[in-house]
C-alpha cells in the first residue's frame, strides 16, 4: 500500500558479515556443509522462510498473495530438482498482523528453524525487521507496507532502493522518496486533470495516501483528499463528495475489500470517473466477483505497479507463473511479485560457488547489477546514495479491466513506458 522508494545497504554491511552477526551456532548448521574432494555434494534440504499477515484486521486473503506465489514457485523447482540437488524446504509463519507476533515469527524462522533466507516477506507491522537486519538474514522481494525496507540493510523490497539503509533512520535522514510517473501517465494519455485520493485512517494507507496527493499535486492536478474510517467506513458518504467534486481520477491507499466497497458506493450515487486507479495490491483475477455489485465501476479499474502484467500470458516468464498457478483459486499481482521473489532467491543461492550461505545469498543481493527476474519486474536495483535523488527515469505497468477480457495492457510494454519524473519526499 505504498509507492517504490529507493535505497541500499551500507558499506559497513562488510563488517557486520565478517563479525558473524546473528546466529551463535556455525554456520553449516543452517546453510550446507563445505564440499570438496573427500566429502559428498550436500542434499540437505536449503531452509527458507516465508512471514505473512494471514489474518491481519484488514482481512485473510490481503496479505497472502506473495507467500502464494513464493510457495509456488519454490514447489515447480523441486519437482524439477530443487537447487543442485537440494530442495527448498520452506517454512511459513503468519504474525496476525502485529508487532508482538512478527517478533515471535522472526524468532520461530530465524532463529529457531535458522533459515538462509526470508522470501516475500509481506507483514502489516514489521516489528522484527531490526532483528532480521542484526542476524545478517537477507529478506528478499519483501513488500515496503512500513518503512522497514528503506531503514536496515539485509532487506531488500521487490523495488528495489537507493537509501543508505544503515539501520537509523528510514530513507534519507527520515525521508523517503517516491516520483510522479503515475500521475504523468494519466496525465499525458488521459488528459486528466481533477483527481481524488481515498484512504483509511491507518498509518500506512494515510501516509501512501498524503504521498499521492503530494505527487498528483506536482503534476498540476486539482485534489480532492478523502478519508474513511478502518472499523467503520462510510463509503457511501465519500462516493457522493467524489460525485459532487467532479474527479476524473479516483485513486486510493485501500485494500481490496475496500475498494469493492468504495466501488459500490461509486455505482449507488451515480458518480462517474475516467478511472478508477488502484496498487498491485489490488490487482487480481477476482474483479468479477469482488465487484459483482459495481458494474460500471468495475469496468473503470485501472491499475499500475512495477511487475508485468499477471494477464500478460503472451511473456514467456508470465506464461510460466500462470501454467504453475493455474489450480489457484484467484491469482494477483502481488502473487506475481512473490514468484519474482523466489526466482530471486534461487538465483542468489545458484550463485554461491561454495554452501549456500546467508552471506553469499546476501552478496549477490548488494551486487549493484539491475534484476529483472526474467522480465516479470521493471529492473530493480540496490545501492547507496549519500543524497535522494531529484529526479530519476522511472517505468510503469499499467493494466485496465474489461469484463471478459480481464486485465488488458495499456501504455506498451512497461520497460518502455517511462517518464523522467522528480522524486517527492514522505515521511512514514
Amino acid at each position: 500500500m505504498r509507492p517504490r522508494a529507493y535505497g541500499c545497504v551500507s558499506a559497513a554491511l562488510l563488517a557486520l558479515l565478517a563479525a558473524g552477526c546473528g546466529s551463535r551456532l556455525p554456520e553449516s548448521e543452517f546453510t550446507g556443509r563445505p564440499t570438496g574432494p573427500e566429502q559428498p555434494a550436500d542434499t540437505s534440504p536449503l531452509r527458507v522462510g516465508i512471514i505473512a499477515s494471514e489474518t491481519s484486521p484488514v482481512g485473510g486473503e490481503t496479505f497472502t498473495g506473495p507467500r502464494d506465489g513464493a510457495k509456488a514457485y519454490f514447489d515447480r523447482l523441486n519437482a524439477e530438482g530443487g537447487i543442485g540437488g537440494r530442495k527448498v524446504e520452506v517454512h511459513t509463519c503468519d504474525d496476525g498482523g502485529s508487532g508482538v507476533g512478527n517478533n515471535e515469527c522472526v524468532h520461530e524462522l530465524v532463529d529457531e528453524k535458522q533459515v538462509v533466507a526470508l522470501v516475500g516477506t509481506t507483514t502489516l507491522d514489521y516489528e522484527g525487521a531490526p532483528r532480521v537486519s542484526e542476524a545478517g538474514v537477507p529478506d528478499i522481494g519483501g513488500q515496503p507496507i512500513g518503512p522497514a525496507y528503506e531503514t536496515y540493510p539485509h532487506l531488500y523490497s521487490i523495488y528495489g532502493s537507493l537509501a543508505p539503509r544503515t539501520g537509523g533512520k528510514a530513507g534519507w535522514d527520515g525521508k523517503q522518496y517516491g516520483g510522479t510517473e503515475i500521475y504523468r501517465y494519466f496525465k499525458r494519455e488521459h488528459g486528466a486533470r481533477t483527481a481524488a485520493v481515498v484512504s483509511y485512517n491507518q498509518a500506512a494507507s494515510a501516509g501512501y495516501a498524503q504521498l499521492i496527493a503530494r505527487g498528483l499535486k506536482a503534476e498540476g492536478y486539482k485534489v480532492v483528499t478523502e478519508q474513511v474510517d478502518l472499523a467503520l467506513p462510510n463509503f457511501r458518504a465519500v462516493a457522493a463528495d467524489l460525485k459532487e467534486q467532479g474527479a476524473d481520477l479516483v485513486f486510493d491507499a485501500l485494500d481490496t475489500h475496500g475498494n469493492a466497497q468504495l466501488c459500490k458506493a461509486m455505482d449507488q450515487v451515480g458518480a462517474r470517473v475516467t478511472a478508477k486507479v488502484t496498487n498491485a495490491q489490488n490487482w487480481n483475477s477476482a474483479v468479477p466477483e469482488d465487484y459483482k455489485d459495481a458494474p460500471r465501476c468495475r469496468n473503470a479499474l485501472w491499475v499500475t505497479g512495477a511487475s508485468r502484467n499477471f494477464d500478460e500470458q503472451g511473456h514467456a516468464a508470465v506464461k510460466e507463473f500462470r501454467d504453475a498457478t493455474k489450480d489457484a483459486d484467484r491469482v494477483s499481482q502481488w502473487m506475481l511479485e512473490g514468484w519474482a521473489a523466489a526466482m530471486w532467491f534461487t538465483d542468489a543461492a545458484k550463485s554461491c560457488t561454495g554452501p549456500v550461505t546467508r552471506q553469499c545469498v546476501d552478496a549477490y543481493m548488494r551486487r549493484g547489477e539491475p534484476y529483472d527476474a526474467r522480465g516479470l519486474l521493471v529492473p530493480v536495483v540496490f545501492e547507496q546514495r549519500p543524497e535522494p535523488p531529484k529526479t530519476r527515469r522511472t517505468c510503469l505497468s499499467v493494466a485496465r479491466w474489461q469484463d471478459g477480457k480481464g486485465w488488458v495492457t495499456e501504455g506498451g510494454d512497461m520497460d518502455e513506458n517511462c517518464s523522467e519524473v522528480p522524486q517527492l519526499p514522505f515521511e512514514q
